[in-house]
């Protein structure tokens, strides 16, 4: 079955691997379709990230669909035939953060396509992969498996406004408008935020922000305007990664106001003078908890319209044209491959 792997920075190849057969408690599920993430194109670009490295070859993957194709023993609420979203994340479920309900703080995590563990866990760009049940969440009837693949990543925007505490009304402020800053811009419009502005250094993604509801597309030049009264925003979400875009936040949102810091770029300067001075509340995020299932039921009912983020859809066998497409952020805002 053809999967697709990474074997070290720009050494991409599809080929086959097996999936094995589903024991007690696992679940065989046929893949449809993924989406391609930014993790993914840090393996295929530079190996890995921060201090994260290949060591092995890998399949990628973790934002996917399937059909089920069997059942191991012990599952009794799944059935052959069922559309599934894969939960990529699998905590083991005892450990501390586990029973306090932080299980993406796990400390024995094991997440598709991640090279943080030696060996690593392989992802799930294949035909076939065989997974533990408790992942699976059954599709709503009707859902197209393309708009279903953004669970995962919406996911990532849900958990970010559960740690911004976003209230209706809130004046809310996005930098870098990726995939995530996209799927936060939505979900934050979801949650009922008054206003929403969304920045960006490129035309592309800021023309992609408008059609999906920012009131208004800026370059970070122009945040400058929201400086006046000690800022204007109650939330700033930081979604770029950008050294500058953190101090430019702090500048915008108002006294006692939360920054959620969603972008990884290394290690950021913090102007602690203004943290402090403006009471501003800092937070981090990381992945999501029971937000998953959340995610699905949202695209399943039309709450959050994702379809004009998807740019391009590639069979299997063409990956790496795939992944040329999807790191070009002029051309591309999600693609996805079917297996």
């Amino acid at each position: 079955m053809p999967a697709i792997v990474i074997h070290r920075a720009g050494d991409l190849r599809v080929e086959p691997r097996t999936a094995p057969p589903a024991g007690a408690g696992q679940v065989r599920v046929r893949i449809d379709r993924g989406g391609i993430c930014g993790s993914d194109l840090h393996y295929v670009r530079h190996g890995g990230f921060g201090p994260v490295r290949l060591a092995e070859p890998m399949v990628l993957g973790h934002e996917v669909v399937g059909t089920i194709a069997g059942l191991g023993s012990g599952v009794t609420d799944l059935a052959v035939g069922d559309a599934v979203a894969i939960n990529p994340a699998l905590p083991c479920g005892i450990c501390r953060f586990c029973t306090e309900g932080m299980s993406n703080h796990c400390l024995d995590m094991r997440f598709f396509g991640s090279a943080m563990r030696r060996p690593h866990v392989q992802g799930a760009f294949s035909t076939e992969v065989t997974v533990e049940a408790r992942q699976l969440v059954k599709l709503p009837h009707g859902l197209d498996p393309s708009i279903a693949v953004f669970a995962e990543p919406l996911a990532v925007a849900l958990h970010a406004l559960t740690r911004a505490a976003l209230r209706p009304g809130d004046r809310v402020v996005i930098t870098g408008m990726g995939p995530i800053g996209m799927l936060i811009l939505l979900a934050a419009r979801h949650a009922g935020a008054g206003e929403i502005i969304a920045s960006d250094i490129a035309a592309e993604p800021l023309a992609l922000a408008r059609t999906l509801g920012a009131d208004q597309a800026i370059t970070p030049e122009a945040l400058d305007r929201f400086t006046a009264d000690r800022g204007y925003f109650d939330i700033g979400f930081e979604a770029s990664g950008a050294p500058s875009a953190l101090p430019a936040l702090m500048s915008v949102v108002r006294p006692r106001g939360r920054i959620v810091q969603v972008g990884l770029g290394g290690d950021l300067p913090v102007a602690s003078m203004v943290l402090v001075t403006k009471e501003i509340d800092l937070l981090g995020t990381f992945r999501f908890t029971d937000e998953f299932a959340h995610a699905v039921a949202l695209l399943g009912t039309g709450a959050i319209d994702v379809a004009p983020m998807l740019s391009a859809t590639f069979p299997v066998d063409q990956a790496a044209d795939a992944f040329a497409l999807a790191a070009d952020k002029t051309r591309a805002m999600k693609v996805q491959i079917t297996f």
